[in-house]
């Protein structure tokens, strides 16, 4: 059905656009290490049984089938001949998970069903096809989404679920050994075609671009199960998805050939805590290509300047694969990033194991504010469908309350959804709100976020299959008042005086630290100092309560029920202007003015050596962002020396919601917007491509002006209005 698995690579061959770091091989211990690491994985049963790996296969086989009968069966209603009936062929092929061989038990299969051109994507795959799997008995919970970005089919093939997609090729005979991998398969396709094409190019070429496959696995496992527990896998979110943290572990094993999961596992942290984003990660040259699609180029492409964490696909035509994450769901991943360098530093030195570095994190403990998001339907089909729908927007709120609030406020959105049993048909979504730790304490200034939720709220209601019965609410609520049911088992825990975290102990002793204050590294200030703590309001009291060693309060009136985060005012770089004192590799794309070039990771050959200071030298040099040097990206010198300067604080973003008018907004932040599925386009463009407008200069005044953050409309509904 599909090719066989590609082999190791030779000792030896390099991979990818630089020399490794290290060709070092493992020692005794990395074998230990890697066993303890390995049944870890086992113990958190990410491996499937042999009896559901069987059905998999029988289950790919039976729909191969099922597709090669469409296909003979649309060319026979077309008319065609009965030699070209007979030489009709589709082939399923697979991607994501599957295809690389870190699935687990229970995860879907992303499959693509590839036919000829006469077999059209709306009429016979939604129609017809649609029509075939609904009489199949084993197919159950059928639902075709045709209008998403990448049209899709999913449906459960006894038990197991499957997303099928579908590639309209330009040929008559669709030939068994058809090798997808080739640019000419992309030749006269529509758009719809490439997207659906580009999960298996990419898969394919990710296998081809790594030194050790198993040990690829292994590792890319291990940090599937780290992401998710540490609450930072989700591309829908804002995070990082399981494309993009396949292409983040390929890159550490190109860079050290030799190593072991283990090894692999402590270097990811390594490279990407000191990662100088926006560099881009890249696993080999950026080829244009003479197909003409556009490839990822900040030189050429407005849009692509703006991207935060750029990941980009080996695959013609190269794309960014994390143009999802905004400036808030990067800091909280660095962080993480941070820590777990941290952690494997100190088990380096054999005084921890590997359960500190895969703790879950504790969301509904790290936050005192969260916005509770929460969505009903008439019946569970209408449930699926509003809520696929309101998934695919939930980003845009992260986005727009940095845009609204000038990058100053965080937004931590939860990556999962949560039911409440008491309601059926209903499912609710968390975000967790705090002032950003850059943002400096000064003063008294407040956030208003109610227009930013009803923008959200209006785009979200605009879904073209509205309902009877489909509808969304945003509420502000506080930590105590955090639904039971987020909870495991239904049951609120006890707050204890002091919670026990995975830390890196200072003096080197422990494995743990039994006494680690409630407040975890993400929640302190500037200054250290706790935020919001012993922090304690009545809603309908009318009292400011100023916080203790913190620039945040909790303002309260009567009636209204309007509750205010409050901070001190702040100069201009917290109201997003852009700190000048950045290197020019973190405002690459932000600031074309300080970016003299475009650089690439690590472009330049580091220097070969085992040794622990060498190899950490050459790490500095990857994360540094060389010049190009090389062939391979001599392009992409340049950088945007042919456009004319760009400050972030001239940069406009432009919101056209779906059956509305285009509402435009200035963004002194310069944080990137890009197009998202099913209707609404949001995008950045440069100032000096828009009309002039005179800079306003700020008169002088006692006091600046005070930007609310309130509440009123999101609080619940009172008593007497339900």
């Amino acid at each position: 059905m599909e090719r066989p698995g590609l082999a190791g690579r030779s000792k030896g061959r390099r991979l990818g656009i630089t020399e490794p770091i290290s060709w070092g091989g493992p020692s005794d211990i990395d074998f230990i290490r890697t066993r303890e690491l390995e049944k870890l994985l086992s113990d958190a049963g990410l491996y499937e049984s042999q009896e559901e790996a069987v059905l998999r296969e029988e289950v790919l086989g039976r729909l191969d089938q099922t597709v090669k009968i469409w296909v003979k069966k649309i060319s026979c209603a077309k008319g065609m001949n009965e030699q070209m009936v007979h030489e009709a062929n589709a082939k399923i092929f697979t991607f994501g998970s599957y295809r690389l061989g870190v699935h687990g038990p229970g995860a879907d299969i992303d499959t693509l069903c590839v036919g000829p051109r006469h077999a059209e994507r709306d009429v016979d795959f939604f129609g017809e096809l649609k029509r075939m799997l609904l009489d199949m008995p084993e197919v159950t919970e059928l639902h075709p989404v045709p209008d998403a970005h990448v049209p899709v089919m999913k449906f459960k093939f006894n038990g197991i679920s499957i997303d099928l997609l579908y590639a309209q090729l330009a040929l008559w005979v669709i030939p068994e050994d058809l090798d997808i991998s080739q640019d000419s398969v992309l030749q006269n396709t529509d758009d719809q075609t490439v997207r659906s094409l580009n999960g298996c190019r990419v898969t394919d070429k990710i296998l081809s671009l790594v030194p050790n496959i198993q040990n690829f696995r292994t590792t890319l496992r291990c940090m599937r199960l780290w992401a998710k527990r540490r609450g930072v896998y989700s591309n829908v979110a804002g995070f990082l998805g399981g494309i993009n943290w396949a292409l983040l572990v390929a890159r550490i094993c190109q860079l050290f050939p030799n190593a072991m999961p283990n090894m692999l596992v402590s270097r990811f942290f390594k490279v990407y805590a000191k990662w100088k984003w926006p560099n881009p990660v890249l696993l080999c040259a950026i080829e244009e290509g003479s197909l003409g699609f556009q490839v990822w180029d900040p030189r050429r492409n407005a849009r692509d300047r703006f991207h935060l964490m750029p990941i980009i696909t080996p695959a013609y035509p190269c794309m960014n694969s994390s143009y999802n994450v905004s400036s808030s769901t990067l800091h909280i991943m660095s962080k993480e990033f941070e820590r777990a360098n941290e952690i494997c530093e100190v088990m380096d030195s054999n005084k921890m194991n590997w359960e500190a570095l895969f703790e879950p994190y504790q969301f509904f403990e790290a936050y005192k504010n969260y916005l509770q998001i929460d969505i009903s339907a008439a019946n569970d089909g209408d449930l699926r469908n509003w809520k696929g729908w309101v998934e695919s927007r939930l980003r845009q709120l992260t986005l727009k309350i940095e845009r609204d609030m000038y990058n100053m406020l965080q937004c931590h959105p939860h990556p999962g959804d949560f039911c409440n049993n008491a309601k059926p048909f209903s499912c609710s979504y968390f975000m967790g709100l705090q002032r950003k730790q850059q943002v400096p304490v000064n003063g008294a200034e407040k956030f208003d976020i109610r227009s930013t939720v009803e923008e959200f709220k209006q785009a979200v209601v605009s879904y073209s299959r509205s309902k009877p019965g489909m509808e969304i609410q945003v509420t502000h609520i506080r930590k105590r008042e955090l639904p039971v049911f987020v909870f495991p088992g239904g049951v609120r825990p006890p707050r204890p005086a002091k919670r026990a975290e995975a830390r890196v102990p200072r003096n080197g002793q422990l494995s743990r630290l039994d006494e680690v204050p409630k407040v975890n590294k993400r929640k302190r200030d500037d200054n250290g100092g706790e935020l919001m703590k012993n922090l304690n309001i009545d809603a309908a009291s009318t009292s400011s309560v100023e916080v203790s060693r913190s620039s945040l309060a909790i303002t309260s009136t009567p009636g209204g029920g309007t509750c205010v985060i409050q901070t001190r005012p702040v100069g201009s770089q917290g109201r997003g202007e852009e700190d000048n004192s950045k290197t020019q590799s973190d405002t690459v794309y932000l600031n074309c003015e300080h970016a003299k070039s475009f650089t690439v990771p690590g472009v330049s050959a580091a220097p070969i050596s085992c040794s622990k200071e060498a190899a950490t030298n050459s790490t500095e040099n990857i994360m540094s962002g060389p010049s190009v040097s090389n062939n391979a990206s001599e392009d992409l010198e340049d950088h945007l020396s042919h456009t004319n300067p760009v400050q972030p604080s001239g940069i406009i973003a432009k919101i056209s919601p779906v059956a509305t008018g285009a509402v435009t907004r200035s963004n002194i932040t310069g944080h990137p917007v890009s197009s998202y599925p099913n209707g609404a386009l949001e995008e950045l463009e440069p100032a000096a491509l828009m009309t002039p407008q005179q800079p306003v200069k700020a008169q002088p005044s006692e006091q600046k002006p005070i930007i609310r953050l309130s509440f009123t409309s999101l609080t619940k509904a009172s008593d007497s209005s339900g």
